[in-house]
């Protein structure tokens, strides 16, 4: 009988061992970003760390070593798969490419949210949160819409890369649709007939691709009045070409994205407006949900009519334009990508 207790002790004793580890293994949550030196993903890894160290779990962060290293990511997914994480925010450099990835990820139990740009199809993701990138080029439109006036204009389009990925196509096409554009298939960049836009090129998202588009346009027509741009470096990138022609006292420009860098550009003439995203808020909100599906089993979800959840846009000009809500630049520099 004594044995039996002393045996019966033994395994209760165990029992609670493996059950305080239990208690004390904190969640793990996988960060990967497309780069580590782009800041729009240093501050999403910025709201992530914050969020992972007010919840008491562990952040494991990745990143691709230049725009467009799939192999890094995937790589990453597979660790973080090994380490029996709850889950990945993911910003893919190849949404159709890292679809086999996160497949097995998710066969895996682990819950997985893309982060400002979806996967190829969306629905291989437990869920997105991101800026409605189709809204954020509506704006600009409307805004450049109101500011032309009654000017004849000649558009500069300067997209992204000819891959024609979802967050360039939505901005660009948002954008068309905000100045009263038709932009016939909504998923094609550059199909549209309109007289008053001059051509497309693409910048890569960097000043360096932005000056050369700007260059390239110019040479097409010298008398280009307006340029949109895919984000606030291509931005940067266009006026100096445009400086360097002597056009940029007389040609507006508009862009996405909204860091700090981007909003001091209105400020200081560069950029007429900007639709300024939330990094921060999307990977802090990603960190939240997936320590919520560790807790209840319960994934997140989308926003009413959309198929991702919209972590919310802000047009931001020091030219209001009535029936276009925005904030001055010196609003914007106090929120900058949710900081």
């Amino acid at each position: 009988m004594k044995r039996a207790f002393k045996i019966a002790g033994c395994l209760l004793l165990v029992g609670l061992l493996a059950a305080t580890a239990n208690a004390s293994e904190k969640i793990i949550v996988g960060l990967i970003t497309k780069t580590n030196t782009n800041p729009f993903f240093v501050t999403m890894r910025k709201g992530a760390l914050e969020k992972a160290k007010e919840l008491g779990i562990e952040l494991r962060t990745f990143a691709g070593k230049y725009d467009g290293d799939v192999d890094t990511q995937v790589q990453a997914v597979e660790n973080l798969i090994a380490a029996g994480a709850k889950g990945i925010l993911i910003t893919p450099n190849d949404s159709k490419a890292l679809v086999p990835a996160i497949q097995k990820a998710r066969k895996a139990g682990l819950v997985v949210i893309a982060l400002d740009t979806p996967l190829d199809p969306p629905s291989e993701a437990d869920a997105t949160f991101a800026t409605d990138n189709f809204e954020a080029g509506l704006l600009i439109g409307q805004w450049a819409k109101a500011m032309m006036g009654n000017k004849d204009p000649k558009i500069a389009m300067l997209d992204l890369n000819i891959s024609e990925i979802s967050v360039d196509v939505g901005r660009d096409q948002g954008f068309l649709k905000g100045f009263g554009i038709d932009i016939k298939d909504p998923t094609d960049i550059g199909d549209e007939k309109d007289p008053r836009i001059v051509g497309h090129d693409v910048t890569k998202g960097a000043e360096e691709g932005g000056r050369t588009a700007m260059e390239n346009l110019l040479q097409k027509d010298p008398g280009i009045n307006l340029v949109y741009t895919i984000n606030e470096p291509a931005a940067a990138g266009a006026y100096e070409a445009l400086k360097a022609a002597g056009r940029e006292k007389d040609v507006l420009i508009v862009s996405v994205d909204g860091g700090c860098a981007g909003v001091k550009n209105i400020d200081a003439g560069v950029i007429g407006a900007t639709s300024m995203q939330f990094p921060l808020r999307m990977a802090s909100y990603g960190v939240e949900s997936i320590v919520k599906y560790a807790q209840t089993g319960v994934k997140p979800g989308a926003t009413p009519g959309l198929d991702f959840y919209n972590t919310g846009v802000q047009l931001v000009t020091n030219q209001p334009m009535e029936g276009v809500a925005s904030i001055s630049a010196k609003d914007g520099l106090g929120l900058c990508w949710g900081k």
